[in-house]
């Protein structure tokens, strides 16, 4: 980049849409890595196309760093980092938490999950279709939003009614791009906190959630595993398994129902489930540039001069968009295959909930078109509002009839 080429703004979400922005089809033509003002004021290199952002997220050169240590603070008094979160461990300490944890989201533990999950999606439709006035409802507050929150409570054994002490810190992170350091400093304090006080309660008690079986794990003889990791993983599976997934499942649903042609065929076949999810997981933008990477040493991508220390941040909501690796990227195609999205990242980092993530969305919906068969937008798809209030934009309320 020259001295004198300015930095263009993180690509804007057009107002009432999930995106992905339309800017972002320019950049992958034009400029695929490009210096950009990111929304806390540092600047970063966006990488746009599919091919340079899948090859960065298993970058060796590339690591995360920690959200609490970036960006690099200069004064004297800062206060140590906070426990890494899943998405920030590197090496060798990376490697041997992970060996741990993939089993929690492996096929057999999925499968004990999928009939459980499944009862929770059936109550909250007969919660729904039971108070609701004239067979209309809010798809958002009756269902999109409780699922992934029962389902995190579920698998990872945080308690519910504990709700109005960790979702505000969660949210707040989710905004992490546009705080202070001091602001993420404190949410990531005062989660590392409840985690740390919710494991001392599950040490004097029995159960089969996650946070048990991994207790039992860290205190097995010749362990790898950690107390401390055990805290990280709580406050990762908060960060990554709730709003994220909520939003991803509201807005999966919306465009379902202003699909109504491919969302009827999905219903009649419903077999096609795991097909449609990796296309639902593809075209719904799950990120937009908030993925983080600094680089460990000198290095040109593009044409373009990348120094150690500077942020890369690739794309997931432009990649998954890109003509060069998806046949008629902007159109939705349930029957999609192959569909090599990168919405849960890739390498090593890859999102290691991405199969929960997958279950939960399919059961959703299954369980959706098969109690409500005929379920429509009560109102045109213009007009509904919708939740602007991070990276994560999704319908604020979904007016359904059936």
């Amino acid at each position: 980049m020259s001295g004198t080429e300015a930095l263009v703004p993180v690509p804007a979400v057009e107002p009432g849409t999930a995106g992905p922005p339309c800017a972002y089809a320019r950049l992958r033509a034009e400029r695929p890595v490009v210096k950009a003002q990111l929304p806390n004021g540092e600047t970063g290199w966006l990488i746009s196309r599919y091919e340079d952002a899948r090859a960065a997220f298993a970058d060796p050169r590339l690591i995360r760093p920690l959200l609490s240590a970036w960006p690099p603070r200069e004064d004297e008094d800062a206060p140590p980092p906070c426990l890494p979160t899943f998405l920030e461990m590197t090496g060798a300490h990376h490697e041997r938490v992970r060996r741990a944890v993939l089993p929690l989201f492996g096929r057999r533990r999925l499968e004990f999950m999928e009939p459980r999950i499944r009862t929770m999606a059936e109550e909250l439709i007969d919660t729904m279709t039971a108070s609701a006035e004239g067979r209309t409802a809010d798809l958002v507050a009756s269902y999109v939003e409780p699922l992934p929150l029962r389902v995190l409570c579920e698998t990872v054994g945080l308690p519910h009614e504990d709700r109005d002490i960790y979702l505000p810190h969660t949210l707040t992170l989710l905004g992490a791009a546009g705080l202070t350091m001091d602001e993420v400093l404190a949410a990531l304090y005062a989660l590392q906190d409840y985690a740390s006080e919710l494991i001392s309660r599950k040490e004097r008690e029995e159960g089969d959630d996650y946070i048990h079986l991994l207790l039992a794990e860290s205190r097995r003889a010749g362990s790898e595993l950690t107390r401390d990791d055990v805290v990280s993983f709580v406050v990762t599976m908060l960060m990554a398994g709730y709003k994220t997934n909520m939003q991803h499942t509201g807005n999966a649903l919306l465009v379902l129902l202003t699909h109504p042609g491919q969302m009827r065929k999905l219903r009649d076949a419903p077999e096609g489930i795991g097909t449609a999810v990796e296309e639902l997981l593809r075209y719904v933008p799950l990120m937009n540039a908030i993925n983080i990477l600094v680089a460990q040493e000198d290095f040109t991508l593009h044409g373009q001069r990348i120094r150690a220390g500077d942020a890369v941040v690739p794309v997931p909501a432009s990649a998954n968009r890109d003509p060069a690796a998806f046949a008629g990227p902007d159109h939705l195609d349930l029957t999609r295959t192959p569909n090599a999205h990168i919405a849960f990242g890739h390498g090593p980092h890859a999102c290691t909930g991405g199969h929960l993530t997958r279950l939960q969305l399919g059961t959703a919906v299954q369980v959706l078109l098969e109690r409500l068969p005929d379920i429509e937008l009560a109102v045109p798809a213009e007009s509904i509002p919708w939740d602007e209030s991070t990276p994560l934009r999704a319908p604020a309320r979904l007016p359904v009839r059936w």
